[in-house]
């Protein structure tokens, strides 16, 4: 491939997602020259929607900010390591209880705006079909082209691997049936408050019947493209992300398998009862403005007629307005335990890095992550420093430890979660909680201490 003429450069970065936005910050934040590759718009994904960067394709939502939770720590390490777009993520925060919400337009935008007012960064619109000269950052992303997707398995000398993907519908919140609806967050303490979710109850007998006709309903087909790359990749791997499974999918585990994960109505109380009801599925606000709302872990795979037929059934939604409908998707990630190191560079390859979900990190905040670690690996062996691997301790370490160290056999993509840290030392048994607040305060101190010493 023919790339174009470019101004003097240190850095290539393949890809303008959370992954690859975040690295090319860090780097140029360090006097890197980079030149940063985004296909969009010249050759679309299917998925996205604009061609801004770092958008938000499945969810809104970087998960609970509390630190004691496995994404809360998460974003406190990234935080306190100087993420640009975890800045950019707080500052366009929507109401979302406990976790970390943005408006998506807000956020790619001012995520775009940065990068593009950076001397040190120069755009270029153009898909990438082979792997460039001198240090790179292959951050292409889950829906990496067939053709990069090709060169990449010529370079690893491995099969690809894939999941499927899915994104949940989104509505026009002021069509709701409030009559049925009511707003309320987990655990709200003051019934005076609004809430910042909309939820949507069921009875028993609702329940059942919703759960009868979501696993018979028709499912989309899947197209060429998403079950086998047409340059002669071959998909090693065509199942569902545990974490991103279609929400008919979770249900044909057993009738109370959706009752006791995205529906369960735990600290939810209906105020037209004062009861708890039986299943609920909550709304959570997905841009500024406050009128569109994504249904909290629903993402389908169901025809979109389909999606019109079942999901009218539920509680207030009857004459609801979609704006977005659920999709499925193939997603790409690296066979990362046999190829990468855990500062992310390549074995095989060291001028090469690869950040994002391609490595097999899953969520918003892991992929910044990794971008963040790799911008400032590439930056540091430009010049001439070793990369440096992040505390194990820390969620980011480990997060980075488990994709490259993880057994083959047992390698799957890993967001975020307190089971990957090493086993804490205590001399009594800890409740979950305590465990995790344990975990959190470990993961900040080793953090602090690593980047007292990190020196570019």
């Amino acid at each position: 491939m023919n790339l174009p003429d470019s101004k003097p450069f240190d850095l290539t970065i393949i890809g303008a997602g959370l992954a690859g936005s975040e690295a090319a910050l860090q780097a140029a934040s360090r006097g890197i020259r980079v030149r940063l590759f985004e296909m969009r718009p010249e050759t679309n994904t299917g998925v996205h929607t604009t061609a801004n960067f770092a958008e938000l394709v499945c969810s809104n939502s970087l998960g609970s900010s509390l630190p004691d939770r496995a994404s809360g720590c998460l974003q406190h390490e990234l935080k306190r390591s100087g993420s640009f777009l975890i800045d950019i993520a707080q500052k366009c925060a929507l109401p979302a209880g406990r976790a970390l919400a943005v408006d998506r337009t807000l956020f790619s935008l001012k995520a775009t705006e940065l990068i593009s007012s950076s001397p040190n960064i120069e755009i270029i619109r153009q898909e990438v079909t082979s792997i460039p000269e001198g240090v790179t950052i292959i951050a292409s992303g889950p829906l990496t082209s067939p053709r990069l997707a090709a060169a990449i398995a010529d370079l690893t000398g491995e099969e690809a691997l894939f999941f499927f993907d899915a994104v949940a519908p989104i509505i026009d919140i002021h069509t709701i049936d409030f009559n049925a609806a009511f707003r309320a967050s987990r655990y709200q303490k003051d019934e005076d408050q609004n809430g910042d979710y909309v939820n949507l109850p069921f009875t028993k007998e609702e329940y059942y019947a919703f759960v009868e006709l979501l696993t018979k309903a028709k499912r989309a087909t899947l197209k060429p493209f998403e079950i086998e790359i047409n340059s002669g990749v071959t998909a090693g791997s065509q199942a569902f992300f545990e974490g991103c499974l279609p929400v008919e999918v979770l249900a044909t585990r057993g009738v109370d398998a959706l009752a006791f994960g995205p529906m369960r109505p735990v600290g939810l109380v209906n105020p037209r009862d004062g009861h708890r009801p039986f299943a609920v599925i909550q709304l959570r606000q997905d841009n500024i403005s406050g009128d569109l709302y994504n249904l909290v872990g629903f993402q389908t795979n169901l025809t979109i007629p389909e999606q019109e037929r079942v999901l009218r059934t539920i509680p207030g939604m009857k004459d609801v307005e979609f704006i977005r409908y659920g999709q499925m998707h193939r997603n790409t990630y690296l066979a990362s335990p046999l190829l990468l190191y855990p500062n992310l560079q390549m074995r095989k390859e060291p001028r090469l890095f690869f950040a994002g979900q391609i490595t097999g990190v899953e969520g918003y905040a892991g992929n910044i992550a990794t971008g963040l670690l790799a911008g400032r690996n590439a930056a540091r062996l430009i010049k001439g420093l070793d990369p440096v691997v992040y505390p194990p301790t820390s969620m980011i370490g480990a997060l980075c430890n488990y994709i490259t160290a993880c057994e083959m056999s047992q390698f799957q993509p890993m967001k975020a979660n307190f089971g990957i840290l090493p086993e804490l030392v205590s001399s009594r048994k800890l409740g979950k909680r305590e465990k995790a607040v344990a975990y959190y305060e470990r993961s900040m101190q080793d953090l602090d201490q690593f980047l007292n010493n990190e020196k570019v």
